[in-house]
């Protein structure tokens, strides 16, 4: 890695992680290589390896960051001083999901891939703002659901967190998909990321305001 110091190591690395998100905005994971990053930077390609080694740990990159975003959307929630129903929880959590989309494409994507090749520092890095998230969701639910047990708030963790795994491919629907549905003769709702979210979360949560 790039020996320089380390506010220059880090402003590199964003303008690479930058430009992998511009890029993501109109291409496919598939599509997206170290070239056309290069391309969108302000350095050579062969600068790009001093920082990142291959395209999966930009990428990784690019989902730690998103997950410190939606980090940021959930303390704004824990922080608040306001007592929140299930409802009401739902409500803002799936507010900042549909400001995540990017986040949600991500996990839609095979991750095994991506984790498995990066190098564990960067894995580890991304681990953590994955973990800070999980905790941050945790302490949300011990605030404003304190009737929950131990085992009752694991259980809607591991099964909300599985579940945003399938978000994006049911809410971001292409056109060539829609049709594709219509000649097979699929009779299907579609809903926006916050409708999914909501009634996910609204259904696990209620449980824990009725009758405790």
């Amino acid at each position: 890695m790039f020996k320089g110091t380390p506010e220059t190591v880090a402003q590199r690395r964003e303008e690479i992680v930058g430009a992998c998100e511009q890029l993501y905005q109109t291409m496919s994971f598939r599509d997206i290589t170290l070239k056309e990053i290069g391309k969108v930077t302000s350095f050579s390609r062969p600068t790009i390896y001093n920082y990142f080694q291959t395209k999966e740990e930009i990428f990784l990159a690019l989902f730690e960051r998103e997950y410190d975003r939606w980090n940021a959307d959930l303390e704004e929630i824990l922080n608040n001083d306001q007592k929140y129903s299930g409802q009401q929880l739902a409500d803002l959590i799936a507010k900042s999901l549909e400001k995540r989309a990017q986040l949600l494409k991500l996990l839609s994507m095979n991750n095994f891939d991506m984790e498995e090749n990066s190098r564990e520092e960067l894995l580890v890095s991304f681990k953590r703002a994955y973990g800070k998230s999980l905790e941050n969701f945790r302490l949300i639910l011990k605030k404003h659901c304190p009737e929950l047990s131990e085992a009752e708030t694991e259980q809607i963790m591991y099964v909300f967190f599985p579940f945003m795994f399938g978000i994006y491919p049911y809410a971001e629907v292409t056109a060539k998909q829609k049709e594709a549905m219509t000649e097979a003769e699929v009779d299907y709702k579609y809903q926006t990321i916050y409708e999914i979210t909501y009634n996910c979360l609204a259904k696990l949560l209620s449980s824990s305001h009725a009758g405790k």
